[in-house]
């Protein structure tokens, strides 16, 4: 069985949230230098997703303590015209996983406060969120999976499909893998069912890994 933190609630944050805890929206808690990633198509800083707290279940003793989640994506109006289909690959330039202490080799400017997250009204959006610990079925590769009759294909995506940190995920196309690796999975977001607004597609599943050593990560967007 694998490790993972179930999200069961999302708890909106009356004041600011600077600890370095699991949280969506407000600003980076930076644990070292700010390294704020910029897109490469706008050239602008991209948005704040949400920072995670690695738990050293998820990469044994390595350094990484916080990963920070940013996404290319619209001011509040404007993500129709803004929405940047390259938001849903790993190496399209257009979403960024940093990892502190850890490595980061895109672009970034050294901004400790930037875009962030906000509600479907505009307005500000920063969560805390409650965890459950519990334990996920071992991952699957495509072959195997595909080799499991309907009815256990149905009970084995029903055991892993909820958002989480951790645990296990459904193996992506081989043709979206991200390049490099081994990857183990950080963050699963059902993003359309999320109290804060945040448009990456139609039904859109965001999928964040860390790297074996827990020094660096990848997003890549699932999109039905």
């Amino acid at each position: 069985m694998v490790a993972v933190w179930r999200i069961v609630d999302y708890r909106r944050a009356e004041t600011p949230v600077t600890e370095p805890i699991t949280k969506f929206g407000g600003q980076p808690t930076w644990l070292g230098p700010p390294q704020w990633p910029v897109s490469a198509a706008w050239g602008t800083p991209m948005r704040f997703l949400c920072q995670i707290a690695i738990e050293p279940e998820l990469v044994g003793d390595g350094p990484g303590r916080l990963a920070y989640v940013f996404v290319t994506h619209g001011d509040h109006g404007r993500d129709a015209d803004e929405f940047d289909p390259d938001v849903i690959l790993a190496d399209g330039g257009e979403n960024a996983v940093v990892v502190q202490p850890g490595t980061f080799a895109g672009p970034t400017v050294s901004l400790a406060n930037g875009p962030t997250l906000y509600h479907a009204d505009g307005s500000p959006a920063e969560y805390t969120v409650d965890l459950v610990r519990d334990e996920d079925p071992e991952p699957l590769l495509s072959d195997a999976y595909l080799a499991l009759s309907s009815e256990d294909r149905d009970r084995y995506v029903q055991a892993i499909d909820y958002d989480k940190i951790g645990g296990t995920v459904l193996p992506p196309e081989p043709t979206d893998w991200p390049a490099g690796g081994p990857w183990r999975p950080l963050l699963r977001l059902a993003t359309n069912w999320t109290p804060f607004h945040l448009n990456l597609g139609a039904a859109p599943v965001a999928l964040a890994f860390l790297s074996a050593d827990g020094r660096a990560g990848c997003l890549l967007v699932e999109d039905s």
